[in-house]
């Protein structure tokens, strides 16, 4: 007699597929830190009968037992899920609820659609459109309610994805924002090491990290005023450079945004940080470029009481042994510890940078060889300003001297030609033209019945509309200089309609080129001298000379080296960027670049 055999239990395919669609989710630990549960019961009264999946503000998330989907479909389903969660699209309170608005829900899923594009996990079930507009939800929202909401598929079929529900917990509500957060950058750090070589995408092993590094990457994943300045900072830890260059600590080039360590010196992570982020400092306030005239040595040596004042202040690691520190200084500028230090010779003598007794820190010129660089003020700038806003946010207050600096750098100063350029709008007017019967219009001949006053520039109106270059053609000034100089005034005289200005080159003596047009100041001219430099009868030819209008400004452009000058009539001065003048000018200084 045969026996029949049990027949055996049907495969359920859709339970398959969810499954490996979980399990590809969960290979991303930025999604698996969004503690929320999966309820895929065929009698949940949640689950989208029409959909996918929706979630709530419990963190659950209910998913269509009786729909198939493909694993890929399915992984990227549950990660748009847990990205409202993350997002913060559905806090988790106590109390009644109101729901959001059709305009709300769309843009939510456009904000989590958009970072999936640049995210990617498994494949989306619907396609999706090629571009996504910018802004958060809030503007996308607003933006929607006054122009049409566009069509924006939802997971949940013609129901809504998201549901706000009561907190029915008996805990605290939970916060998935904050552990999303930090998955979200540990996940960064890991990507970051596998690009720079610290991590084996295969094996996930690491190299050994030095303590500088994990200073820096501190600064990356911790501490957000730094943070955007540290990760575009390059490490350049080499003994026998620190020893050929004299580094005792280290250095910063903010050119290269390169710091310069010697590893041969040892300190604690702590002490690592604080080094860091003085260097940091020292490169994003562009204290190299501040320090003008001055010794460059000596207001290093004001910026580090500064910067080491603030560090201690916002608490980022520990100082070590040796660094410069005056509490008396507290609150004043570099600048203004500059002129109380430079008076101090007996403080002068025992004075030691980062990089050593005697040695600044900050570099005028990178160590190694040169590259391809950004717009570094915008760099700095930009990190700083980022960094500020984040760090107001979640860290607290920061010192006030500080903060003066950073939203200086906000509003960087004019550069030298837009500021000539707003001098000469101011005392070098404009011809104005006159309206006279006695010269017809051009439109006169188009109405022969209708008489039409024409425009012309009388010439004593023109002759008022002039101003004087006093140029120093010695030695010492440049080609470029005198080139880039020449260049600007004679565009802005042009812009002026100024027909011509009274040009004199002074060396050791004064030579009169007398009234040149406004094109051939910087094209055609020869100029004369390249011997000494006294400018003072050169100026003293221009007040004395009787076709030259008593109210006319006068431009000098020197290079500094040049003798005391007292200008009794309105003046400005044009220098290159670090010089100085041998005495107080009582006219602007326009320095350039």
């Amino acid at each position: 007699m045969s026996t029949k055999q049990a027949k055996p239990p049907a495969k359920d395919h859709a339970a398959e597929a969810f499954a490996e669609g979980l399990q590809l989710l969960r290979r991303n630990a930025a999604f698996t830190s969004v503690n929320g549960s999966i309820c895929r019961s065929p009698t949940c009264a949640h689950y989208p009968v029409d959909g996918l999946v929706a979630v709530d503000s419990d963190g659950t998330l209910h998913v269509n037992p009786k729909r198939r989907a493909e694993p890929a479909e399915w992984a990227w389903a549950l990660a748009h899920c847990l990205l409202h969660l993350g997002f913060g699209h559905l806090p988790a309170v106590r109390g009644p609820r109101q729901a959001p608005d059709a305009y709300e829900l769309a843009a939510r899923c456009t904000v989590v659609n958009r970072f999936l594009a640049t995210f990617p996990v498994g494949r989306a079930p619907f396609e999706l459109p090629p571009s996504y507009p910018g802004g958060d939800e809030e503007e996308l929202a607003a933006r929607w309610r006054r122009d049409g909401l566009p069509q924006v598929p939802s997971l949940a079929g013609p129901e809504p994805d998201q549901r706000l529900l009561p907190w029915t917990g008996g805990r605290a509500p939970e916060d998935w924002t904050v552990a999303f957060a930090a998955a979200l950058t540990r996940t960064m750090s890991a990507a970051m090491d596998v690009a720079g070589g610290r991590r084996d995408e295969l094996t996930g092993q690491r190299t050994p990290e030095r303590p500088w590094t994990r200073a820096l990457n501190w600064f990356i994943s911790s501490y957000p005023l730094l943070g955007g300045l540290a990760a575009g900072m390059t490490l350049v830890a080499d003994a026998e450079l620190a020893r050929a260059q004299d580094i005792s600590i280290a250095a910063v080039n903010a050119d290269a945004g390169e710091i310069y360590l010697n590893p041969l010196r040892h300190y604690s992570d702590e002490e690592w940080r604080f080094i860091l982020a003085h260097e940091m400092l020292h490169a994003a306030l562009r204290h190299g470029d501040r320090c003008g005239a001055r010794d460059p040595y000596l207001f290093n040596v004001a910026a580090d009481y500064v910067i080491n004042g603030w560090l201690l202040e916002m608490g980022v690691g520990e100082m070590p042994d040796g660094l410069l520190h005056d509490p008396t200084l507290k609150g004043l500028s570099a600048e203004e510890v500059y002129d109380r230090i430079v008076r101090d010779q007996r403080r002068i003598r025992r004075l030691a940078t980062l990089a050593g007794k005697g040695r600044p820190d900050v570099l005028g010129e990178p160590l190694g060889r040169p590259r391809d660089y950004v717009d570094l003020d915008d760099f700095y700038r930009r990190g700083l300003q980022q960094g500020f806003e984040l760090h107001g946010r979640e860290r607290g207050l920061l010192p006030a001297g500080l903060v003066e600096e950073i939203r200086a750098l906000a509003h960087p100063p004019l550069p030298w030609d837009a500021r000539l350029a707003r001098w000469f709008d101011e005392f070098v007017p404009s011809p104005q033209p006159v309206r006279s019967y006695a010269r017809p219009s051009r439109r006169q001949a188009a109405t022969p019945d209708i008489p039409r006053a024409g425009r012309y520039y009388p010439p004593e109106e023109v002759a008022r509309c002039t101003f004087g270059v006093v140029l120093d053609t010695s030695g010492s000034m440049s080609r470029t200089l005198l080139g880039k100089a020449l260049g600007a005034i004679a565009s802005y005289a042009a812009a002026r309609d100024v027909t011509a200005a009274r040009v004199v080159f002074c060396d050791a003596a004064p030579h009169d080129a007398g009234f040149l047009p406004a094109d051939e100041i910087a094209g055609r001219v020869r100029v004369r001298g390249r011997g000494g430099t006294v400018l003072q009868p050169g100026i003293d030819l221009l007040e004395r000379a009787e076709d030259f209008p008593p109210g006319a400004p006068i431009l000098l452009i020197t290079d500094g080296e040049c003798d005391v000058l007292r200008v009794r009539r309105e003046h400005a001065y044009l220098v290159p960027q670090g010089s100085g003048l041998p005495f107080t000018p009582r006219g602007p200084v326009f320095r350039m670049r």
